[in-house]
């Protein structure tokens, strides 16, 4: 029972201190279930991220859920996940009445665009961190740790280039860097 109350509640403080949703959430959610709680690894933190953009819903919500299930089965994924959303709930609910009720306030557009900033530097810090585990097999930026894969680097070019060039539907992205994966890593 501790252990769904300690799931309800991390995933509550996410969920509430997440600015920015989806990927600007990452650093938090690295910070707490990885450093603090030690409930999953860097590696199993980069494979989460990667199997949360491939399915569907915020990544919040199925980070919640793959550690509630990890930790607690089922119930424990459920507890997780509404630990996660009801904030959320909660601060729409009260922010959406605000916002329609002062919404020609020049404060609150103010805040709004003094937000944004910070959104786009959390989820750099994200990118950086994910780039930095899933290419150079590290956490830090010494130079001397780096164990410099250059498959991966010459696919995750090869498949901005064709993004980018071609527009393909991601989930053939998908589907070639899982194939070519298998195959070459």
């Amino acid at each position: 029972m501790m252990e769904l109350l300690s799931l309800f509640w991390v995933f509550f403080k996410i969920g509430l201190f997440t600015i920015g949703g989806g990927i600007a959430s990452l650093p938090l959610i690295e910070t707490i279930i990885v450093k603090q709680q030690g409930w999953i690894s860097y590696d199993e933190f980069s494979h989460l991220v990667i199997i949360s953009e491939m399915t569907p819903g915020p990544i919040g919500i199925n980070a919640s859920t793959f550690v509630g299930n990890k930790l607690a089965g089922f119930i424990g994924g459920v507890v997780a996940t509404l630990g996660n959303v009801l904030p959320s709930i909660i601060i729409v609910i009260l922010l959406a009445k605000v916002y329609f009720k002062y919404k020609n306030l020049k404060v609150v557009n103010s805040v709004l665009n003094g937000l944004k900033p910070t959104i786009v530097g959390l989820i750099t810090s994200a990118t950086v961190g994910i780039v930095l585990v899933a290419l150079f097999n590290t956490r830090a930026f010494d130079l001397s740790q780096f164990e410099i894969s250059y498959i991966k680097i010459a696919l995750l070019l090869l498949y901005l280039f064709i993004l980018r060039k071609f527009k393909p539907n991601p989930i053939l992205i998908i589907l070639l860097s899982g194939g070519l994966g298998l195959v070459l890593l």
